[in-house]
């Protein structure tokens, strides 16, 4: 696997992965290599410094930019003041919304059929930008 930072011709910079340089060559000569901002397929290869880490505590825990820091700490703000119901989501956020249940801060996951229902009856509810750690034995 190789990483490589893209730039569009719209000057948006994103980074991606791709199984080796000649798959990202046939990709892009295909048109198949868009940018995910404005989905410009004039995309090109960004000049790249080799990712060296400086100090061994700091390995890929940092994030790169402004965005996935924000993204991090909202992560970590609905974790920690939040319940996780998992696929029991939907239930629970309509038992709390018809009062049969107290109310709580609560995530989990939901089927779009479910989520949108919940919508459109009413229920506050909004998507995450990220799937839940799944908890394993």
């Amino acid at each position: 696997m190789i990483r490589y930072d893209l730039t569009c011709d719209k000057g948006h910079a994103f980074d991606s992965w791709f199984a080796s340089a000649a798959a990202y060559d046939r990709l892009a000569a295909a048109g198949h290599v868009a940018c995910p901002d404005c989905g410009s397929v004039q995309v090109a290869k960004a000049l790249m410094a080799p990712a060296v880490v400086a100090k061994p505590d700091r390995a890929l825990t940092t994030p790169r930019d402004p965005r996935e820091a924000a993204l991090a700490e909202l992560r970590a703000q609905v974790e920690a003041n939040s319940d996780y119901v998992g696929l029991s989501f939907a239930a629970e956020a309509r038992a709390m919304h018809e009062g049969r249940v107290p109310e709580r801060a609560i995530y989990g996951e939901a089927k779009l059929e479910d989520a949108r229902q919940l919508l459109e009856d009413g229920v506050p509810v909004a998507p995450l930008p990220w799937m839940p750690a799944r908890k394993t034995n």
